[in-house]
């Protein structure tokens, strides 16, 4: 069951979930500084044994300035998940305004077939008690 803070999107029988922390004690408002966390949970809910060869992100500010993040694996790592398996884990990203949102795609491959897929990373906002009220969507 899904809790209302945590954002999943299922991609070819592979579940991503993520949930993101605001982290005040590592964030300096004043200077522009917003630190957030965010733990992600990578399920393989179907048959096949796939292995996360590397990711993309796209972090987005409040001011609609998007940087898109390329990289190896996650953590340093590039799990294996067979059928029934999950892998976990916590990263995190500074902006400089007091909002915004990610999403992305885990770049994998079957690990029998050698065949590559993407996996979405569903979109997921990045919320601090320091945006303005009253926000114009």
């Amino acid at each position: 069951m899904a809790r209302k803070d945590e954002f999943t999107a299922t991609t070819r029988d592979i579940r991503v979930s993520v949930r993101a922390f605001y982290l005040a004690d590592q964030s300096e408002p004043d200077r522009g500084q917003f630190v957030w966390a965010y733990r992600v949970e990578i399920a393989n809910v179907g048959r096949e044994t796939v292995q996360l060869m590397r990711r993309t992100w796209h972090i987005t500010d409040g001011l609609g300035r998007t940087q898109t993040v390329h990289g190896a694996g996650v953590i340093g790592e590039q799990p294996v998940l067979e059928p029934g398996g999950r892998f976990e884990y916590t990263s995190g990203t500074p902006l400089a305004t007091a909002s915004g949102f990610m999403h992305g795609a885990y770049h994998m491959v079957v690990t029998d077939s050698g065949e590559s897929f993407d996996v979405a990373i569903p979109a997921f906002s990045l919320d601090s008690p320091h945006q303005p009220s009253g926000r114009v969507h």
